[in-house]
Formats: C-alpha cells, structure tokens, sequence
C-alpha cells in the first residue's frame, strides 16, 4: 500500500510541477500570488516548488524577449552536419567544461543566443546575434577552424522575421506582410 501511497504522490507533484511549468513559460513576470491564483494553488506550494525546480535545474533561468532590431542586430541560424570523426577525449572534457563562446575570437557584438545538438539532416544547431552578415561568417570562420576535422558541412541563415519566439507571438505581427 506504501508503494502505491508513493507513486501516486509522486506523479501528483509532477503534474503540479507541470501546471507550474505552463504558467511560467508565459506569465513568470507576474507577482507569485497571480502564479498560484493561475495554477489553483497555494502562494506556498507554488513558491516551493519553483524553489524546488530551480534546485533541480530545471528552471535554468529568467530572461526577457527583446527585439533585435533595436539593439541594431540581426539573428542568425548555424546548421551544421558532423563527420564521423569521433571527439576524442580532450575534446569531449574541453566542450563540457567551457563555453562555446569561450573557443572563438568573436568580437564582443556577435552573442550566441541557444545551442542545440539535434538529430536529423543536421547535428549542431546554433543561434546567435551580430550586426551584420560579415560578423556572422566570422563567427562562422572561427567555428569551421576549431572544429573542421568534425564538420562535413555547414549552412547560415538569417532570421528575417521572428513570428513567436519563446512561446509567445512577436507584438510587432503585423510588420510581417513585408516578408510575404
């Protein structure tokens, strides 16, 4: 009976965690009492268990969705596609103990926005910011050096448009029509 006390409580405080996870992702500026309100809980639970998922690394962070354009930046998109060349071991000790921004010379307008390792047509997504296209294949240059006995191929591309970034639908939606 104690076994299936547990399970059950378990998968409660997941589906709990769950609905606290939801709300957040669109409303985490909002005072924790609206949070609790949102979820049909108490400012308590609510608050333990954000506490509790950010204990767990699950809640990596907060941060604002801005608009590129008014930091006069552009976004990029880095596909790349791996060889078969294995990493060795220094490789796969120095990625996991530094910063991907750490292994380039990237001038200091030029910042990474997400890294992915994915599995499809591509290996390596990353996203990033810089003024113009010629920053952007600086970042490029430097990424193909440092790792060009892993890199089969490459593309760049240029966001010209976010539509919805982060989950929520970019204000400026009717500028759109001058991209279609």
């Amino acid at each position: 009976m104690v076994g299936i006390l547990t399970k059950t409580s378990k998968e409660a405080m997941m589906k709990d965690e769950i609905k606290v996870l939801n709300i957040m992702e669109q409303h985490a500026r909002e005072h924790i009492d609206e949070i609790a309100k949102r979820c049909g809980f108490s400012r308590q639970k609510v608050w333990r268990i954000i506490k509790n998922l950010e204990k767990k690394k699950i809640i990596w962070g907060y941060g604002a969705i801005t608009s590129a354009e008014e930091k006069n930046l552009k976004h990029f998109i880095l596909l790349v596609k791996r060889t078969t060349v294995p990493f060795d071991d220094t490789m796969k000790k120095e990625m996991g103990d530094t910063k991907l921004d750490d292994y380039f010379p990237i001038p200091s307008f030029v910042r990474t926005e997400s890294i992915y390792v994915t599995h499809g047509n591509y290996d390596w997504a990353l996203t990033f910011y810089a003024p113009d296209i010629i920053a952007a294949k600086t970042l490029l240059n430097a990424f193909s050096v440092k790792f060009a006995q892993y890199i089969k191929e490459y593309l760049l591309l240029e966001t010209l448009f976010p539509v919805r970034k982060n989950g929520f639908n970019n204000p400026e939606i009717r500028n759109l029509v001058e991209y279609l």
